[in-house]
């Protein structure tokens, strides 16, 4: 048996992958319904710190991926945007796009909304949604997915993914008292089961994060990272916690992550504390404070290296958002565009 100091974060040793993935919200999910007939065709830009998923209820549509692949969807496809990857959804490819207008949604309850473009005859029926990730982008977990994840291709493997978006569908269209609510449940659950089935058969032959995280050493050595970010890691403390030598321990870390142990340490400390920054508001040196550094100075160095823009940064964004004054985005899209 391995003898943990007390000073480690408990965690479980059997499976060290689902102690990452109970730290996985969804959070502030706004649900609706879109009815289109026609030629229709709507850009939806990114949004870097939310997740999208669609899925088609009726009749079919045409998908376009960040690299301008068209994919054909289908009655009862669905699929998800983990990272916010700008993309489309068309009658057909050859239809011109538009930014999808939310500002004339029709709004049912708090974070439920309608939208109808056309007549009914010969519809096209969606249901969007989109919500906040409690996880950094940059996260490995987030930073390993593909821009678009479909549904239908796990249905075999995740028996209550057809389930839950019957129950979706049935919820919408009865549009009763706490809808709102229980929609935003099971778009919660339909994310984390299209995620987890991704992980156990998207991915089997991963290397890498993956890999490593199915290591019962390695992985119980990540997941207590990802527990303690603020804690400032060294490779001795890591090495002692997998229970290998100081140099047998960096060998296998680097050959299974791709990077040192150091390096892998540095990025998630950044990574918290750009959600601290950027979600919660907190301020540069508070943040600094919580992760040890001896000044704000040295601080805003290592997230500036790592992250690749200076902390204040993304505390200015947070500051203006609150405020209601224009947030830094894309050229040429509006806070009336942003809000889609």
């Amino acid at each position: 048996m391995l003898d943990v100091s007390s000073d480690f974060p408990e965690l479980s040793p059997a499976d060290p992958l689902t102690a990452i993935l109970r730290g996985l919200r969804f959070e502030g999910v706004e649900y609706g319904r879109c009815r289109m007939a026609g030629d229709w065709g709507y850009l939806f830009a990114a949004q870097e710190a939310e997740t999208r998923f669609h899925f088609v209820a009726q009749a079919g549509c045409w998908l376009r991926a960040s690299d301008g692949a068209w994919i054909q969807l289908r009655q009862g496809d669905a699929m998800l945007v983990p990272r916010g990857a700008e993309h489309a959804l068309a009658s057909a490819p050859d239809v011109p796009l538009q930014l999808f207008p939310r500002w004339e949604c029709h709004r049912i309850c708090d974070d439920v909304f309608d939208f109808q473009s056309g007549s009914d005859s010969d519809a096209t029926v969606l249901f969007c949604g989109s919500m906040r990730v409690s996880l950094d982008p940059l996260h490995p977990l987030l930073r390993m997915m593909p821009e678009i994840m479909r549904a239908d291709e796990m249905l075999l493997k995740e028996p209550a993914i057809p389930h839950l978006l019957e129950a979706m569908n049935a919820e919408m269209c009865l549009s009763r008292i706490g809808a709102g609510g229980i929609l935003a449940r099971l778009a919660d659950v339909l994310a984390a089961k299209i995620i987890r089935a991704w992980i156990e058969h998207g991915c089997g032959d991963a290397t890498g994060w993956i890999a490593a995280m199915r290591d019962p050493d390695l992985g119980r050595v990540i997941a207590a990272v990802h527990a303690a970010p603020e804690r400032d890691w060294t490779v001795t403390e890591l090495a002692k916690l997998m229970g290998a030598s100081r140099s047998g321990f960096a060998a296998k870390f680097a050959a299974v992550v791709g990077e040192s142990p150091a390096r892998y340490v540095a990025q998630v400390r950044m990574h918290q504390a750009r959600q601290w920054l950027s979600r919660d508001g907190v301020r540069v040196s508070e943040a600094a404070r919580r992760l040890g550094f001896e000044s704000e100075a040295t601080f805003s160095r290592a997230f500036k290296r790592i992250i690749g823009a200076p902390p204040v940064q993304f505390r200015a964004r947070t500051t203006a958002s609150a405020t209601g004054l224009p947030t830094t985005t894309s050229p040429g899209v509006t806070a009336r565009d942003r809000a889609a």
